[in-house]
């Protein structure tokens, strides 16, 4: 039986932008003892809404988490990798990987993929090397980037970081900063039709994970 093969050359330009098209919003942000990591749970298909409860924030180890915006397949391949590869580094040196690891681990699998995965990712943690929160950002290309501020991602970003441009500080407080990230998140999801329904937040601090709602 002849196999039926699609060329990918032979792909509409329009409609293979159409069909990777995703929203979101994720947002990251430090405060003076750590950094808090937020998203929503709206997860959409064109001009569907596909789901109200997506889960979009993860937890790596206890003292990193992850974000996803993107394809939802390829970013939770992504995710699965990264705490298969956390679990085994833990395993080999007896403590929990940094947060700067398991950047680099997810920099190296978007990286090698060259956009196959598309997928982009904060990952947040508290180092217990340097004894204070990190804050990377990894786009679907690999590039690597460390924020020492605030961070956002996905279709609903531009009006999140109208709102930490706006309110973010050095020293926040971890109520302030979970405050600040709820009003971010709040406000993407007034504007971006891509976001929406329940916040999702986590802190990371010398305790560790700590889910909020």
């Amino acid at each position: 039986m002849m196999e039926n093969k699609i060329n990918i050359n032979d792909i509409d330009e329009e409609v293979l932008k159409n069909a990777v098209k995703s929203g979101t919003t994720t947002v990251g942000v430090m405060f003076k003892d750590g950094v808090v990591i937020g998203t929503e749970s709206q997860a959409t298909a064109g001009y569907t809404v596909a789901s109200k409860t997506a889960q979009k924030l993860f937890e790596i180890n206890k003292f990193t988490a992850a974000t996803i915006s993107g394809g939802v397949a390829d970013a939770q391949y992504v995710v699965d990798q990264i705490k298969a590869l956390s679990k085994l580094r833990e395993v080999e040196d007896g403590k929990v990987p940094e947060p700067k690891y398991i950047a680099n681990v997810t920099r190296n699998i978007l990286f090698s993929g060259r956009s196959y995965f598309l997928a982009m990712m904060i990952v947040g943690g508290y180092s217990q090397n340097e004894d204070k929160g990190k804050l990377y950002g990894i786009d679907l290309l690999g590039t690597l980037f460390e924020e020492d501020n605030y961070l956002s991602f996905g279709s609903g970003s531009p009006f999140s970081l109208g709102v930490l441009e706006s309110d973010w500080k050095p020293n926040l407080t971890k109520d302030e900063a979970i405050e600040l990230i709820k009003t971010a998140i709040s406000s993407s999801r007034e504007r971006d039709a891509a976001s929406g329904f329940n916040i999702q937040i986590t802190v990371i601090d010398k305790n560790g994970y700590t889910q909020i709602q």
